[in-house]
């Protein structure tokens, strides 16, 4: 099982992506377990995922945050995929990230 951590400004602005990238990965039968913080949680949630995703609200925060997970791949999300909560897209490009 694999856990993916998404950060945004307060935590709450992704949750209809994660409700929808879990449908997507259901669907795969990939098995995840994703969760939303706010960017200011990153340090405390980030180190257990094997991958951090950004919303683009907090893109600026990357290095930041790659510096506070230096082996865990953090990644912003394409704005995009983003606006048109295609959690299926975001699904696909976390399997290739990971080489799932």
């Amino acid at each position: 099982m694999r856990k993916i951590v998404l950060f945004c400004n307060a935590g709450m602005s992704t949750s209809l992506l994660v409700n929808k990238m879990k449908e997507a990965a259901q669907k795969d039968k990939y098995e995840v377990q994703i969760e939303a913080h706010a960017i200011s949680e990153a340090a405390e949630y980030g180190p257990s995922a094997d991958i951090v995703l950004l919303g683009p609200q907090v893109r600026f925060n990357q290095a930041k945050v790659k510096a506070q997970l230096p082996n865990i791949p953090v990644e912003v999300i394409d704005i995009a995929d983003y606006g048109a909560m295609n959690g299926k897209s975001v699904i696909d490009k976390v399997k290739k990230i990971l080489g799932d």
